[in-house]
């Protein structure tokens, strides 16, 4: 039996990012980008040359965490938010929106995770990067 399942390429991580990044520079917005694979491995990780130091771990690990969970870290941060500080206690859970999961064919691919400004706004560079996917 002959399976196959899609993957993300160093091209398509590149390709994310730089579409995150023209939403942050649009918006003035100094942010790390991260990208993982689907086993939560970092693949691909830039950061403005002066954005504070502390998001390079934090975009880490949303991109990580979106994979982990399968779902966007914005979905912990709702939980929280409303109460369900279990989500606190899991293991890798990032409480904050700006970590989305990389799909292809409705099958996860990888992560990406954008930390550097306001949640919301991570958030919506995450969007801009996904959106670049296709």
């Amino acid at each position: 039996m002959t399976t196959s399942k899609p993957v993300l390429t160093l091209d398509d991580a590149r390709r994310v990012a730089l579409a995150a990044e023209a939403e942050a520079l649009s918006n003035g917005w100094k942010v790390t980008i991260a990208v993982v694979d689907d086993g939560g491995h970092l693949l691909y990780l830039q950061r403005s040359h002066d954005t504070q130091f502390g998001s390079v771990e934090t975009a880490i690990h949303k991109a990580h965490a979106a994979v982990a969970f399968q779902r966007p870290t914005k979905a912990s941060e709702d939980a929280v938010l409303s109460g369900r500080l279990i989500h606190l206690a899991l293991p890798g859970v990032i409480p904050a929106e700006g970590g989305v999961p990389l799909l292809r064919n409705a099958t996860i691919i990888g992560g990406l995770g954008i930390s550097g400004v306001r949640s919301f706004q991570d958030g919506q560079i995450a969007q801009a990067g996904v959106s670049a996917l296709g």
